[in-house]
């Protein structure tokens, strides 16, 4: 029994078919069943049993297969490890951003590794926690910088705190609700767009509690979008506001192209990002610098 019989059976169990599993190890039909044997007369039982066209695992094949995950991926890990160690390479970086690190990292950590550590390849992957959290499990990502509102903690992720930024509301320089100078009500932005990223649960509850029913995001916002950027667009040329973190409109405010919009009460929010990793998940060198870049970038 060997490495390479547990990743065989772990292919007939994930994909139910054994022509397939053969297909993802590259081997014929016949090897792969043989090896299947193999393991079966080394643990003296038998792991599949077959169910008209279906394979299905025995009681006992379940338990292997079990232990079978834990030890492969135990396995890979130790060569990555070794890896590092044999070439001393700074490793490579695959990363998932939820929107507002999207909006404040993607470029310019992009740019700075492709002038400071050029040798490090690095991959970045914008879009839904919900999506990327199960990509980190299944090793298709390294890490995630996400806001941890949207991560159920878990005995199997590492959750950094990296920093908390300020939310509010954004418009464009001229907006008709500016022109008084007062603070506005939420009633009255409601008679224009209010953009924003998918909110969590909790930043929704928060909203509805500082404003009323009518903040609901549910029906409240009428522009959804994961892009940032998308939306503060959308802001500078109508009459849309955006509701999130300030810190991607800095450079538009700084500009005098959009403004942040008094309201009162005044909004009490703010968005916790945190960078999330595996916790059984050996560390490439090269996670260092992007810890110590979001630290620096995502703030206030």
């Amino acid at each position: 029994m060997n490495l390479r019989h547990l990743e065989h059976l772990l292919a007939v169990a994930d994909t139910g078919s054994f022509s397939r599993a053969a297909e993802q190890h590259h081997i014929t039909q016949s090897a792969l069943s043989r090896s299947i044997q193999t393991l079966e007369d080394a643990l003296d039982a038998r792991l599949i049993d077959r169910v008209g066209k279906r394979n299905e695992l025995t009681p006992f094949g379940q338990a292997v297969v079990q232990r079978a995950r834990r030890m492969v991926l135990d396995a890979a890990e130790l060569r990555r490890s070794a890896e590092f160690l044999r070439e001393g390479h700074m490793g490579s970086l695959r990363i998932g951003l939820g929107s507002g690190p999207s909006a404040m990292l993607m470029r310019p950590f992009l740019g700075y590794m492709a002038r400071t550590f050029p040798g490090v390849e690095v991959s970045i992957s914008p879009g839904a926690t919900q999506l990327q959290v199960p990509q980190l499990r299944q090793r298709a990502l390294d890490a995630l910088v996400v806001d941890v509102h949207r991560v159920a903690p878990a005995a199997d992720l590492v959750i950094e705190v990296l920093s908390d930024m300020r939310a509010g509301f954004i418009c464009r320089h001229d907006h008709p609700l500016r022109q008084s100078g007062a603070a506005v009500s939420f009633a009255e932005m409601r008679r224009y767009p209010l953009a924003s990223t998918p909110l969590s649960a909790e930043v929704s509850r928060g909203l509805i509690a500082r404003y009323g029913a009518r903040a609901d995001p549910r029906q409240a916002v009428t522009l959804r979008c994961d892009d940032i950027h998308s939306l503060l667009d959308t802001v500078r040329e109508s009459d849309a506001i955006f509701l999130g973190i300030l810190g991607p409109a800095w450079p538009d405010i700084r500009a005098g192209r959009l403004a942040e919009l008094a309201v009162r009460p005044a909004l009490d929010a703010s968005a916790r990002f945190a960078l999330v990793t595996l916790a059984d998940r050996t560390e490439a060198p090269a996670m260092a610098i992007l810890r110590r870049f979001a630290a620096e970038r995502l703030r206030d």
